[in-house]
């Protein structure tokens, strides 16, 4: 029977590879050098509890996954779950690049066909609350909904400040829109404190 260390040892790499992960980023994510997780992964020495709780939450699995040589379909299935939210992290930050990547496109094409223009700058301007309207919906549908209420901030005051420089571009000084944020913050604040109610058990 396998001792309890390498048992620790074969399920921390195990789960490591499942969700991508090196050694180096692993330590990073817990604060450690890479050559504390490698020792970890050779039974040469082992986590503490707190270490291994901090990895239980990390990959999604319970704690006493850790000291489990067989684990049941069901156990197996949750473990993936880390892995599932790890690619829907990287398709998140790749659509939101995706803004960025239109805008520099759009910037060399214009730039190159008409030269003697200079409002090519505002694709990076627009490019912002574009990608933290994207940022809003996977983060609506794949995160955590909590967070809205910061991603709705930031969008709020990047579009005032993309008409903002879009009008000064064109002469025109509109710097009384942000009283309009003032009053938009205020709203999203007091929204942040509302709660749905628990349904109450019969």
């Amino acid at each position: 029977m396998e001792d309890i260390k390498s048992i620790i040892a074969k399920n921390i790499s195990e789960l490591r590879q499942a969700n991508h992960m090196t050694q180096l980023e692993l330590a990073e994510k817990l604060n450690y050098s890479d050559k504390t997780i490698s020792k970890w992964e050779r039974a040469e020495s082992s986590p503490d509890i707190s270490v291994l709780m901090e990895m239980a939450n990390l990959f999604g699995v319970t704690l006493d996954y850790f000291v489990k040589a067989e684990h049941t379909e069901q156990e197996i299935v949750e473990s993936k779950t880390a892995e599932t939210k790890y690619n829907r992290r990287a398709i998140s930050y790749l659509s939101e690049s995706g803004a960025w990547i239109v805008a520099i496109f759009a910037f060399i094409i214009t730039t190159l066909i008409m030269q003697r223009m200079s409002f090519q700058f505002l694709y990076f301007v627009y490019a912002l609350p574009i990608a933290l309207i994207i940022k809003l919906v996977f983060n609506s549908v794949w995160f955590i909904p909590r967070n809205n209420y910061l991603i709705i901030s930031l969008l709020m005051w990047s579009l005032l400040a993309t008409i903002h420089i879009t009008f000064l571009y064109f002469g025109i000084g509109i710097s009384l829109i942000y009283l309009l944020g003032v009053a938009g913050q205020l709203v999203i604040i007091l929204s942040s404190f509302i709660r749905k109610p628990k349904s109450r058990a019969k």
